[in-house]
């Protein structure tokens, strides 16, 4: 990904874990009312902490890491 690709998603990111982070805080209180809403609050706080996490990480990952099954490097690293 190009240096303006990454702070693209970086952007994109941030504007998620702002808008995400007002509807947790809603479902946090509905769930005093309706124990049901835990579930859909935890997959908001989930969105959030990987989006918290990319946004730390720069959305990459290590050059150390072994490249994704089917990604074409993977070929390329292990003829």
């Amino acid at each position: 990904m190009s240096h303006s690709g990454q702070w693209h998603a970086r952007e994109l990111a941030r504007n998620l874990v702002d808008l995400l982070t007002a509807y947790e805080e809603e479902f946090m209180v509905l769930e005093a009312e309706a124990p049901a809403i835990q579930q859909l609050r935890r997959a908001v706080g989930i969105a959030i902490a990987e989006a918290h996490y990319w946004i730390s990480d720069q959305g990459g990952a290590p050059d150390d890491w072994p490249p994704r099954a089917g990604d074409d490097r993977a070929h390329q690293a292990n003829p």
